[in-house]
């Protein structure tokens, strides 16, 4: 897999009922974005590119900037579907959009413009189909939301071109959430 770049994305904050750092849910799905991403590293992943979501976005680019010490190589690159970006989020949201932004390797709009319609979110995920080499999406089909515009974008580009697209399901969700309680409990049990 050398030199491949990953677009990684998901379910927004508030659809997973995520709220704030300390939400145990929240240390469940960086575990799970953790390994999928050293999974890709280890096979060559040069880019990771997404966007900007508070969600599964930002969590990604969160872990993803732990893991670049162990990875030299391996960069970030954040983008967004137009120029003001978040500008309607509450300061709190908008800051963190920003530091994120001064952490990443690379970072722009994809369309040069403010937000207008929804065409520019089409030519959004367009793009990041066109610019990465295979998509992981936390997104589960049986609890559709925002990700299943991500989902078909890149199920379409799997069909025209060798695209793998990765699911981490609820159900995968829920297997991580378990191995991490039987290494806590072993853990415990060995102390």
């Amino acid at each position: 897999m050398a030199g491949k770049r990953l677009w990684m994305t998901g379910y927004r904050a508030y659809e997973l009922n995520v709220f704030g750092n300390e939400d145990p849910k929240l240390k469940v799905l960086k575990t799970s974005l953790k390994n999928t991403l050293i999974q890709y590293l280890d096979e060559g992943l040069n880019w990771l590119i997404t966007g900007g979501q508070l969600g599964v976005e930002q969590w990604s680019i969160e872990v993803a900037l732990t893991l670049k010490p162990l990875y030299p190589d391996f960069k970030i690159a954040m983008m967004l579907p137009f120029t003001d970006f978040g500008s309607k989020w509450n300061e709190d949201n908008q800051g963190q959009l920003a530091a994120l932004r001064q952490q990443v390797d690379f970072s722009d709009a994809v369309s040069q413009v403010p937000y207008q319609r929804p065409a520019q979110l089409q030519g959004y995920t367009r793009f990041m189909t066109a610019h990465t080499d295979a998509a992981v999406i936390v997104y589960d089909p049986e609890f559709p939301g925002k990700p299943q515009w991500d989902y078909r974008a890149a199920e379409d580009m799997a069909n025209r071109r060798d695209y793998p697209v990765t699911l981490i399901t609820m159900d995968d969700l829920e297997e991580t959430a378990q191995e991490m309680a039987e290494a806590e409990n072993e853990h415990f049990q060995n102390d």
